[in-house]
């Protein structure tokens, strides 16, 4: 029995970068030898074990063979004459079919340490266009080291198109591609998942509302870079520097889905588009069975990002109606996040990144100024429901005219 470390854990150490979690391949040795040891099965499809004390995962060495569509459409062979070349061969990147033996001996038969040298992410084999999701897994690699300057070999890219024409994506499950597209999102670089495989056909079948954005115009005089897909890029490009929160990511990357639906004739203006694209937002989300929260917040991004932006011109009742629909006085997490959505959206323009946005402040400041009623008091004076609700309603637009006055 041999054990090596394999895949990312070998990569991110050769390119001293932070390994997250350490896998290892398990050479010459069979299932009832590693439950011997003390191993717990945990795979289902091919043997996979968790370490009995670090709960590490150790996976036998395997091949793999095509026979069926997606990404389960593979035939293992596990056994113990598998050898340490023939599993790291049938990985999707030479960078991450790299070994190292415990004791620090790199068994790279496929060049992954010169790839890593000259910043390629490039295919092992032929076999890399019978897994689909690798098209996202590639995508996402793509937007973890770009800001090291990698990029994608051109034979993949001719891979990964191959794939994005034959259909196969359409086989994957919804919980596969969120799952990968929810990694991309906490990624360094997420816009350029997006990119990715927008260059290589795939946002159509998971994503035609985020790939119907290129081509459609904006006024110049507001978005300089004119194209709204280059401008949702730039928007989730700004998010990803504010915050490491993928909910918000996501709800920057849908902000504008509407402006796929706004008439043609009336380009470049795109008057509604904020709540034509709440149920774009929906589509999309229940696609890719995003959890909630995500869909909740992209939703209020979508339909409340332009009030936020004219803040100073919003009458104090249209203010509170804001805070009020935007759950701002139950759920105050959300509140931010969608000041943040709004303030990636502001710097999401050329020319515009480096600007401030005060109409984030003006809105905290207006949500502060509501919470200053007294509740019980109005409880007492005997009022209740409906009438408990507009009297709260009135007085909260009366903070918002005093604060506007003093300001």
């Amino acid at each position: 029995m041999q054990i090596f470390l394999v895949g990312g854990a070998v990569r991110d150490k050769l390119l001293d970068y932070p390994v997250v979690e350490y896998d290892w391949v398990v050479v010459g040795a069979s299932p009832q030898e590693m439950l011997e040891k003390g191993f717990k099965q945990v795979g289902k499809d091919f043997p996979v074990f968790l370490h009995p004390e670090t709960q590490d995962e150790y996976a036998l060495a395997r091949t793999e063979r095509k026979s069926g569509k997606g990404y389960y459409g593979f035939e293992v062979y596990a056994d113990s004459d598998v050898t340490l070349e023939q599993d790291l061969q049938r990985r999707d990147l030479t960078i991450n079919a790299i070994a190292m033996s415990q004791d620090g001996q790199i068994f790279d038969p496929y060049c992954g340490h010169k790839d890593i040298k000259n910043k390629i992410l490039r295919h092992v084999s032929p076999a890399f266009e019978e897994d689909p999701l690798r098209v996202l897994r590639v995508a996402r690699f793509a937007a973890r080291y770009h800001h090291l300057g990698f990029t994608i070999a051109e034979e993949t890219m001719r891979l990964m198109r191959k794939i994005c024409e034959s259909g196969e994506l359409t086989s994957l499950a919804a919980e596969r591609i969120w799952k990968e597209t929810s990694r991309a999102l906490g990624e360094r670089s997420p816009q350029v998942f997006f990119e990715t495989l927008r260059g290589c056909g795939g946002l159509s079948d998971w994503f035609p509302e985020i790939g119907a954005l290129w081509g459609i115009p904006n006024p110049e005089k507001w978005h300089p870079e004119i194209d709204t897909g280059v401008h949702t890029m730039m928007v989730l490009e700004q998010a990803a520097l504010i915050t490491d929160d993928t909910v918000t990511r996501y709800a920057a990357l849908c902000h504008d889905l509407g402006k796929g639906e706004t008439p043609k004739e009336h380009h470049p203006s795109h008057k509604g588009h904020e709540k034509l694209g709440v149920p774009l937002v929906q589509t999309m989300s229940r696609r890719l069975k995003t959890p909630t929260e995500y869909e909740k917040l992209a939703k209020i991004a979508s339909e409340f990002h332009l009030h936020l932006h004219r803040i100073e011109e919003l009458k104090a009742s249209t203010i509170v109606k804001v805070l009020e629909r935007t759950d701002a006085f139950r759920n105050l997490k959300r509140f931010e996040q969608f000041l943040q959505v709004c303030e990636a959206d502001f710097k999401g323009r050329t020319g515009f990144e480096d600007k401030e946005y005060p109409q984030a402040k003006l809105m905290r400041q207006a949500l502060s100024a509501c919470k200053d009623i007294d509740v019980q008091g109005l409880l007492a004076q005997g009022y209740q429901g409906k009438k408990l609700g507009e009297e709260i309603h009135r007085q909260r637009v009366s903070k918002v005219k005093h604060l506007a006055d003093i300001l």
